[in-house]
């Protein structure tokens, strides 16, 4: 046998190693970040809860010539906001599914650059004159 074939083999099977150690894994990820913000937990909630408030501080309104369509209710459950921009924000949706003072949880459809449905909370806790928002 020669060697381009036992080096082709070994690549094969490193492949199929890594395919089936990649198939083995779950499917379901989570990613969670906290910030700690002095402000009491009730001028923090309606800047998440109205998602036309998003534009002023959420870090994924990069685009100036971004497309923003609002529907639904005007705020809290119901509420949907739809955008479409550069490669740097992409185009989706995202709709508050339930919110609460305490936690605002919503559902976010990516639809480009790829496609992804993921569910977004965002969770209040008083700690002395700040919040915790994770």
């Amino acid at each position: 046998m020669s060697i381009i074939a036992i080096v082709a083999i070994i690549i094969a099977i490193a492949i199929v190693a890594v395919l089936a150690y990649a198939a083995m894994q779950p499917d379901a990820f989570q990613v969670q970040r906290t910030a700690s913000i002095k402000a009491p937990p009730e001028r923090i909630f309606p800047l998440i809860d109205d998602l036309h408030a998003h534009t002023t501080w959420s870090p994924f309104e990069k685009d100036p010539n971004m497309k923003r369509t609002h529907s639904g209710a005007a705020r809290g459950k119901g509420a949907v906001y739809e955008w479409e921009g550069n490669k740097q924000v992409g185009a989706g949706r995202i709709a508050i599914a339930d919110s609460t003072p305490s936690k605002i949880t919503m559902k976010l459809d990516m639809l480009k650059p790829f496609q992804a449905h993921n569910v977004v909370e965002f969770t209040l806790e008083p700690q002395g004159n700040a919040t915790n928002v994770g």
